[in-house]
């Protein structure tokens, strides 16, 4: 196969659609279930985890914002939704009763939800078999 955009298109080349995923996590022996949307890593996601490494900034928060989306695709998380700590260094603050109170960081229970799912949606390593990347010499 000569690699154009159009063969990209039917080898799921491009990273199409957010996938529709459910979760689960356990907080104070409460379980919770909730529906996600997991992006597919790409191009794009690459240049954000070098920004936010370059920046010194948390490279798993980044993830998770980026790939945790709505049903069309728009992200639903901020870093510092995830982190509780707003860009220039402030917490995060929530209304609670008239009082403001710091928010924290999302709970590791369900960080470790939302990162599992999209390594279940991303896979990293070595594949074997029909899906292990090929590279051949045309000479």
């Amino acid at each position: 196969m000569q690699l154009t955009v159009e063969s990209l298109r039917g080898t799921g080349g491009f990273a199409g659609a957010p996938v529709k995923k459910t979760i689960s996590w356990v907080i104070d022996d409460q379980e919770y279930d909730s529906e996600v949307y997991v992006r597919r890593l790409s191009y794009k996601s690459a240049i954000t985890d070098a920004v936010a490494i370059s920046e010194g900034g948390d490279l798993p928060a980044a993830r998770i914002s980026y790939c945790i989306v709505n049903e069309k695709g728009d992200p639903i998380f901020t870093v510092a939704d995830i982190t509780g700590v707003n860009p220039d260094g402030s917490p995060v603050m929530d209304d609670v009763d008239g009082e403001q109170v710091p928010r924290g960081a999302l709970h590791e229970a369900i960080a470790n939800a939302l990162y599992e799912v999209i390594l279940e949606v991303n896979p990293v390593g070595k594949r074997k078999g029909r899906n292990s990347p090929k590279s051949k010499s045309s000479g």
